[in-house]
């Protein structure tokens, strides 16, 4: 017989199946905790294999991106068109806690703006916060009708465009230079900088549905956990694995200094 012709030899028993184990028995799930600047604390849940050997699942955990609606964060559906990104950066017991991480708008809502017979006119710019965040924001209006206007079109002149622009830079570099990330979170929930930009360039165009639209983070400073722990409520944010304080017993005396040893 030829040398490497039966192929069988090689093999074990023909018919023997491979013991099939269920992978979510090697799995944990963990807790996702929103920052204390939501209503809504308690996100979801998310699972990872359990540390072993030299495999943490802290290390697997951290760095996961996690997208959740602002409407469920905040219990207020008129915000659903919101989607927020939250980033774990830390793992304390089975709680995981996130820090901002991005913003964005739905399609639907966006596709819902843009209409016939008006401007469209956007805006971006990169600004660093006080805690050291480089993030880019970016903004998006529309042109309205004046006041008793009979003209069906309300297109802006390119002049006109470049000066409103311009204003959007400005509000949205002086918005985000003068806060940190946390006091920025809450102007973007209440559309307060999109106020700012139409209140602002109501002399140059009427203008209306002024949005950030979109908010990405370019860079992040250096990790620091109290930082992470203050923006969830303190030290007793992760709740079990929080320590207490150890009161001394009322008979406890403070041994004299030795002189010598």
């Amino acid at each position: 017989m030829a040398v490497g012709k039966n192929k069988r030899l090689s093999k074990g028993k023909k018919g023997q199946k491979k013991k099939v184990v269920d992978p979510f028995t090697k799995k944990d799930w963990y807790d996702i905790k929103a920052p204390s600047i939501f209503e809504t604390r308690n996100v979801g849940k998310t699972l990872t294999n359990r540390s072993s050997g030299l495999k943490n699942a802290d290390d697997a955990l951290k760095g996961r991106i996690l997208e959740v609606s602002l409407g469920d964060l905040n219990k207020d559906e008129e915000q659903a068109f919101r989607k927020i990104k939250l980033r774990i950066d830390a793992v304390q017991g089975k709680n995981c806690l996130t820090n901002f991480h991005g913003m964005d708008m739905t399609s639907d809502k966006l596709r819902s703006l843009v209409r016939k017979w008006q401007s469209l006119i956007e805006a971006h710019v990169d600004v660093r916060t006080t805690d050291g965040y480089l993030i880019r924001l970016f903004a998006i209006a529309f042109t309205k009708k004046r006041q008793q206007q009979v003209r069906k079109t309300t297109y802006a002149q390119s002049s006109q465009i470049r000066e409103i622009r311009k204003k959007m830079f400005e509000i949205m570099t002086r918005e985000a230079s003068s806060v940190d990330l946390k006091e920025l979170v809450k102007k973007f929930v209440p559309e307060a900088i999109g106020r700012e930009i139409e209140k602002a360039t109501r002399g140059i165009y009427p203008l209306q549905n002024v949005y950030i639209r979109k908010v990405k983070i370019l860079k992040a400073p250096k990790f620091d956990l109290g930082k992470l722990l203050e923006l969830h409520g303190g030290a007793n944010a992760a709740g079990e694995d929080a320590g207490v304080s150890v009161s001394k017993g009322a008979d406890f005396v403070e041994p004299a200094p030795l002189e010598s040893v």
